[in-house]
């Protein structure tokens, strides 16, 4: 009679879906319990920042977190929330809002691991915060409030593949530049469309209910 050899109980194949599970239990600790001001004072000398971005005051945990941001030298406060990483699509999906003291954007972000991505996002800018800024570039300066309805953009490869938004102004005083003096109008209610096409990015501006 005889019998059945004893089979190991770490064999080959468990042993390497025990350390799996290791490195992942390991990799959500970091996500939920790790001090994202801690991490980004580690990871800050490997990000490439542009010289008019400054990032402080970071607080929260890396799932959830703030941070304070000096863009051009107007502070901003973010917030984000991640998600569920989707392991079908590869990606990671944040939610996020970006304020000022009069100004505020929110929406979510879904980052790929290839540096694909899309944003989704809507909010209102008051206009009055970024006048000097304006004025400065030689823009054109208006009265009142923009609201973002739509904002939907896709990125892969370092550039803008889609492109698709919604915005309005209530309308009133526009003023701009002209030489040595300032020219000023009035100007009805403005609704802006933004679309991708062939050449790249369509903006078009046009009064609300208009034809023009």
């Amino acid at each position: 009679m005889s019998e059945t050899p004893a089979k190991a109980f770490l064999r080959p194949g468990k042993m390497l879906l025990l350390a799996f599970a290791g490195v992942l239990i390991y990799l959500l600790a970091l996500v939920v319990f790790v001090p994202a001001g801690w991490l980004w004072h580690q990871a800050s000398a490997y990000v490439a920042l542009p010289p008019e971005v400054q990032v402080s005051q970071v607080s929260g945990r890396v799932w959830s977190g703030a941070a304070g941001v000096v863009v051009a030298g107007y502070p901003l406060r973010l917030e984000w929330q991640l998600g569920a990483p989707s392991v079908s699509g590869l990606s990671l999906p944040v939610d996020f809002s970006l304020s000022s003291s009069q100004s505020s954007v929110g929406g979510n972000v879904s980052l790929g691991w290839q540096g694909a991505g899309t944003l989704n996002a809507s909010g209102d800018l008051a206009v009055v915060e970024f006048e000097d800024l304006i004025r400065r570039s030689g823009g054109a300066v208006i009265e009142g409030d923009v609201t973002i309805d739509r904002l939907v953009l896709s990125w892969q490869d370092n550039r803008v593949t889609q492109a698709d938004g919604v915005g309005r102004w209530a309308g009133g005083q526009v003023t701009w530049p002209m030489g040595n003096n300032v020219g000023q109008a009035d100007f009805p209610p403005m609704r802006a469309t933004m679309d991708s096409t062939a050449d790249g990015i369509a903006l078009v501006v046009s009064e609300q209910g208009g034809g023009g």
